[in-house]
């Protein structure tokens, strides 16, 4: 095998450091279809890679090796992992493989859980209104979807800031954001160099329904405007959720965005300017880091496949 196995190790941190400019830059839902494929992509290329540097070092036991019918010299010399290497590749994958196991059960029980709440929800609207208090809105998953808009929001809103929100939540609903968001955040169970790029999809799932809210409205300054109200009243009570919907609506719900400084201020701004238009410089560097990862997998699997073949060939000499 060439050294280029550990291209595809080496990707994920070039994606983290790339997905603010994607994120930023591209419009909102081609960031978010690239950010998070891309994250699926990148995820599956490295721990394919680190499961074929760990079968290195599983044909050099000798048990393995002479049940194949392989020679261990031609394998330590044409290999270049070191067998320390390709171990720690093994625990590694396994470390990869637990995690994503046990984000991928959470993850399902969640949506189960808010699926059946999003059924137990009175009315057969896809909006409903309930007398909290506390100023919340957000869009539970499920078949339909509904939309859950507190009392305590509407009053801290206008009207034309409600048509906003209810756009802004309805985009949601539509566009299924949250199987973006659990792709990416299981992509980044898997590897956690990962982990900007699913922070980034969040974030590019809010602009995303910004985005259509305003087209919606016609007015980008009064989308704007109600994304800063809102903001504003969600800060002054928390919401109050069953632990499942928090657990999925972390990065699909406006208020649990907006509580956070960083990205509210950011999507204020951006809708305060004219929408980003495709970049395809960006795009097409973007899909060449997923394809050097994905081409390096490949050439490492061939490439251990010729060398078990050599080696089996040799023992069989």
């Amino acid at each position: 095998m060439h050294l280029a196995v550990y291209l595809p190790l080496l990707m994920p941190l070039l994606a983290a450091m790339a997905a603010g400019p994607v994120a930023s830059r591209l419009p909102p839902a081609g960031a978010t279809w690239l950010l998070a494929l891309s994250a699926l992509a990148l995820a599956v290329a490295s721990s394919a890679v680190l499961g074929i540097l760990a079968l290195t070092a599983l044909v050099r036991i000798p048990v393995v090796e002479s049940l194949a019918g392989m020679s261990r010299s031609v394998i330590s010399q044409h290999d270049p992992a070191a067998v320390p290497v390709a171990i720690a590749a093994g625990a590694l994958l396994a470390v990869a493989a637990t995690m994503a196991c046990r984000a991928l059960w959470r993850r399902t029980r969640a949506l189960i859980a808010v699926g059946r709440e999003a059924r137990r929800l009175p009315g057969a609207g896809q909006v409903v209104v309930t007398d909290d208090e506390a100023a919340d809105a957000y869009t539970l998953p499920g078949v339909p979807c509904r939309i859950v808009v507190t009392a305590g929001m509407l009053r801290a809103l206008s009207q034309p800031e409600r048509e906003v929100l209810l756009a802004h939540e309805r985009a949601h609903a539509a566009g299924l954001h949250y199987l973006f968001t659990t792709t990416a955040r299981l992509a980044a169970a898997a590897n956690p160099l990962l982990r900007p790029v699913a922070s980034a999809v969040g974030y590019t799932v809010e602009r995303w329904a910004d985005e259509r809210a305003a087209a919606i409205t016609g007015d980008r300054a009064a989308a704007a405007r109600a994304i800063a109200h809102a903001a504003l009243a969600a800060t002054a009570a928390p919401p109050r959720r069953s632990a499942s919907a928090a657990a999925v609506l972390g990065a699909v719900s406006i208020p649990a965005r907006m509580r956070r400084a960083g990205p509210v201020p950011r999507r204020v701004a951006a809708l305060l300017r004219p929408p980003p238009r495709p970049q395809l410089l960006l795009v097409a560097a973007a899909v060449a880091l997923v394809a050097v990862s994905g081409v390096s997998a490949l050439e490492a699997a061939r490439d251990l496949h010729a060398l078990l073949e050599l080696a089996r060939a040799s023992g069989a000499s």
